[in-house]
């Protein structure tokens, strides 16, 4: 056997064993808990989308009409026969299409109002109800008897049924125990009153006529309003309905099971609703409950739109993914390159005794392996205990990903670096020179970056769908900005250091000098750094937009912090109890009068205000402000100044125009325009100055008839209680007032499950990139702390200040975190600015949208303090640590720092 030529092995650190498994954690957590936390939040949008509609439109109808029934079309309407069918068909759901088993209903039906010939039920405008006629199953344990009892079937072939009706409708009809109802052809009288027992649950609210009658109209011409209602046959009287003309068909209504839904079951339970609708499911289906069945559902249609807004908001989570994820590898690669560096002259002397790189690459991995490995699977472990979530595939490959790459990031880097034994060459990048491959490397991500911005402003994040290259666009400007600040930092620093030099004192030369000669590993923690900084950027504007898009749509949907509006004027006490609510700035009364316009477009809404009240509120809330003058009464008969629309302006010119409101006819002249106004923002409206009406007719203005009947409250830090209190005393219940706030709004705005979990994770992930690049810059420092601190000794015993030490450190370290603090701010906003027009941010920030039109879109906005806050705690952090170093440095003897023979 071959004997080894070297028996030394590397010996790690033991903290530095510890810092690289804490990290490893912190990184397979993320990486395992991101999958997760998007599959629930999906999985809860999913079931908020089924759940937040009535019950009847989360079931699956089937029909048979008369005219398709085959053989005999009363045994096929027989109750036997549609239990037996109820089974068969049950037995074809699969999952995950499943049943509410006891909401499910069946029974024959009439789809064509039968008319009551007694005369004395009500008759709004002289036309008979319509009645439609039910014989379903499973009555009796839907409901709960009042009066009466439960109806019975008939013999076959009599003309007299018995049915049962909710209390509802016979309040509404004036019906009875033993009423008698007379229909064409057919005598039905009343058996019993019900009581439902769950009104919203599916068995009634697929159909209200079952639970309370309602007015209809009649489709001729003038319309007629008239009854329509449900009468309650027994099961078994399903063939009589057959004699009726109210065109018959058999029905089995199916409520879906949302509760076991998920996400990823979405597509697969649309697909199985549109075979049953449309494909080889309706053929089986016609086999069983006869050749002319139909299905129909809009549960299908209610998962298209969850698709949509789905789609619409992975590619914006996207971006958040690629990029935390970008600079965790970047600060895990980081981290092994900074161990790399310390451990340079071991792994040197290992490779000159006859190592392998082979043997040295295994041996290091296995050392990194140990920590690494164990501390991805706890990571990706508490990541599955943790955040709730389905799905686990995922989660363990990325927890799985990481461990890899804290595994092999060592071994690799030290692999490229020991390829060939070097002599000791100087260990900062002063004399460095980019080779070709960097040079190709860098080209090459170039390209990309590129590629990447020209596809994201082409296609846009609303045309839904996760792109990689789209995606990473973000990320690839940031390496670019990087790679750039890599070649050119040196220049900057070199330059400052030749004035330095000639100045008197040693700190002024030496910090400059220093920060120029950094080490040549100093790459890696500045791309961190500029990628960190670019994606918390990045980040925060998306979300600084989405507040900012919910705010102004809050704003636009009510006009001020509160609204209070009813159909008839407001009493004076109300207006008066409002200003005195804490809180409140101003109350401003309006007239608005709706115009019919002349060219049959859309109504004018006519806004009559006082002008110094509105032009304040206009000012408050930043919707059209404009100046009371411009509103000033021009005395006379000449035309009154309005402020209008752009719209109107557009319809209507600048020409004088004649309105004639309640108060009596008004001529008016456009003379401001604005796109929004607090009473109506967007609309095609006409604002005047009440001033200059009430002089035109004093009497009708001042009439109590035709006071304000809208209140636009703005102020700071409402008492929205008070104010509800006001309003509630103040207002009689025949006014109807109602309050609107902003706030309530606001909160609207974001109650879908989808867009709260999509913010929470872009929080998340911004948070997490922000303490990457902390730890990206603590590694950077903490890598020549101890440089700094034999230097800071060595200056110490020949007679330098402290504070001169501490300007030495701060002025060394302050260099590559402006570097890094100006290069990230400076991408992040060529990034906004590059990205901007390809972000929709429309889907996430409003419920009920998906983006990709063309109106009323969301762009991304650069926002300030997301640019500037992250660059200035990362400086601040410099500042931070530096100072505690030279702290820590002068309660150390100068001895214990300079010991003969030892180098840092």
């Amino acid at each position: 056997m071959r004997p080894p030529t070297w028996r030394a092995r590397p010996h790690p650190a033991r903290a530095t064993a510890l810092a690289l498994g804490a990290l490893v954690l912190v990184t397979a957590f993320l990486a395992a808990a991101f999958p997760r936390a998007v599959a629930a939040y999906e999985t809860r949008g999913v079931r908020h989308a089924l759940g937040s509609v009535p019950a009847g439109q989360r079931a699956v109808e089937i029909t048979v009409a008369r005219s398709d029934l085959s053989g005999d079309p009363a045994a096929a309407c027989a109750a036997d026969e549609l239990t037996r069918q109820d089974r068969a068909i049950r037995g074809r759901f699969r999952a995950p299409l499943r049943i509410v088993a006891d909401e499910s209903q069946r029974g024959v039906r009439t789809t064509k109002p039968l008319q009551a010939q007694d005369a004395w039920l009500p008759r709004p405008e002289g036309v008979a109800p319509g009645l439609s006629l039910y014989a379903p199953a499973g009555l009796g344990a839907h409901a709960g008897l009042t009066e009466g009892r439960l109806p019975h079937a008939a013999a076959p072939g009599k003309h007299t049924l018995e049915a049962a009706v909710t209390v509802a409708t016979a309040r509404t009809l004036g019906l009875r125990v033993g009423s008698t109802l007379h229909l064409p052809g057919l005598t039905v009288r009343i058996s019993g009153l019900l009581t439902p027992r769950s009104p919203d649950g599916a068995y009634w609210a697929a159909d209200p006529l079952m639970t309370a009658a309602r007015q209809d109209v009649t489709p001729g011409l003038p319309p007629q309003r008239f009854w329509r209602a449900g009468l309650l046959l027994a099961p078994q009287d399903g063939p009589a309905l057959l004699r009726t003309e109210g065109e018959p068909e058999k029905f089995w209504r199916y409520p879906v099971d949302t509760h076991a839904l998920t996400a990823r079951d979405a597509p697969m339970l649309r697909d199985r609703l549109l075979s049953l609708e449309h494909g080889a499911a309706l053929t089986e289906l016609r086999g069983v409950a006869g050749s002319g069945a139909l299905a129909d559902s809009a549960v299908d249609g209610l998962l298209d739109a969850f698709a949509r807004m789905r789609a619409a908001v992975a590619p914006v989570i996207a971006v958040a993914a690629y990029g935390i994820g970008t600079v965790a590898a970047v600060v895990l690669l980081m981290t092994a390159g900074l161990t790399a560096a310390r451990r340079s002259a071991e792994l040197a002397l290992l490779r000159a005794r006859g190592a392998s790189l082979a043997g040295l690459a295994g041996l290091l991995a296995a050392e990194t392996g140990a920590v690494a490995l164990p501390a991805a699977a706890a990571g990706g472990g508490l990541a599955l205990l943790l955040v709730p979530g389905e799905g686990v595939l995922f989660s363990l490959l990325a927890a799985a990903g990481t461990g890899l790459l804290g595994t092999l990031a060592l071994p690799l880097r030290a692999a490229v670096a020991h390829r060939r034994p070097r002599p000791v060459e100087r260990a900062d990048g002063a004399g460095a020179r980019p080779s070709r491959r960097r040079t190709v490397a860098e080209l090459t991500v170039l390209v990309l970056a590129v590629g990447a911005v020209l596809a994201l402003r082409g296609r846009s994040t609303a045309t839904g769908g996760v792109d990689a290259l789209v995606s990473t666009a973000p990320v690839l400007i940031g390496v670019i900005a990087a790679l750039v600040l890599m070649r050119l930092s040196p220049l900057p620093l070199r330059l400052a250091a030749r004035p330095a030099a000639r100045t008197a004192g040693l700190t002024g030369f030496l910090a400059p000098a220093r920060a120029g000669r950094a080490p040549a590993t100093a790459g890696l923690p500045l791309l961190a750094l500029v990628v960190a900084l670019t994606t918390a950027s990045f980040g925060g504007s998306v979300l600084a937009g989405v507040a900012a898009a919910r705010d102004h749509a809050a704003l636009t949907a009510v006009g001020a912090e509160a609204r209070i509006s009813a159909g008839k004027p407001l009493p004076e006490e109300l207006r008066r109890a409002v200003r005195t609510v804490r809180g409140v700035v101003d109350a401003v009364p309006l007239r608005i009068d709706v115009q019919a316009a002349d060219d049959n477009g859309p109504p004018l809404y006519l806004v009559i205000a006082d002008a110094e009240a509105y032009a304040r509120l206009s000012r408050a809330t930043g919707l059209g402000a404009f100046a009371a003058k411009d509103l000033a009464d021009p005395g006379g008969d000449r035309p009154l100044p309005a402020l209008v629309s752009p719209r109107f302006l557009t319809r209507f010119g600048r020409a004088p125009m004649a309105l004639q409101p309640q108060w009596g006819q008004l001529v008016i002249r456009p003379k401001t325009v604005r796109a929004d106004t607090p009473a109506q923002p967007g609309g095609d409206f006409i604002v005047l100055d009440a001033a200059s009406v009430a002089r035109r007719h004093p009497d009708t203005y001042r009439d109590p008839a035709t006071g304000p009947s809208v209140l636009l409250v703005s102020g700071r830090s409402l008492d929205t209680g008070a104010l509800g209190a006001a309003v509630r005393a103040h207002a009689p219940p025949s006014l109807s007032a109602r309050l609107t706030l902003r706030s309530a709004i606001r909160a609207e705005f974001a109650d879908s499950p989808v867009q709260q979990g999509a913010i929470r994770l872009y929080t998340a992930a911004v948070a997490a990139g922000a303490g990457f690049a902390a730890l990206a810059l603590l590694l950077s420092l903490l890598q020549a702390a101890p440089q700094r601190t034999q230097l800071l000794a060595g200056l110490r015993t020949m007679g330098l200040p402290p504070a001169q030490g501490r300007r030495l450190l701060v002025l060394e370290a302050l260099p590559p975190a402006l570097l890094a603090a100006a290069g990230g701010a400076l991408t992040g906003a060529a990034t906004i600015r590059l990205l901007g027009p390809g972000t929709d941010l429309t889907a996430l920030a409003l419920p009920g949208t998906s983006g990709g039109g063309t109106a009323g879109l969301i762009r991304l906005h650069t926002d300030p303090a997301s640019l500037l806050l992250p660059s200035a705690g990362l400086i601040a952090l410099a500042l931070a640590v530096t100072l505690t170093q030279a702290w820590l440095s002068t309660r150390r003897r100068e001895s214990t720092e300079l010991r003969a023979g030892e180098t840092r």
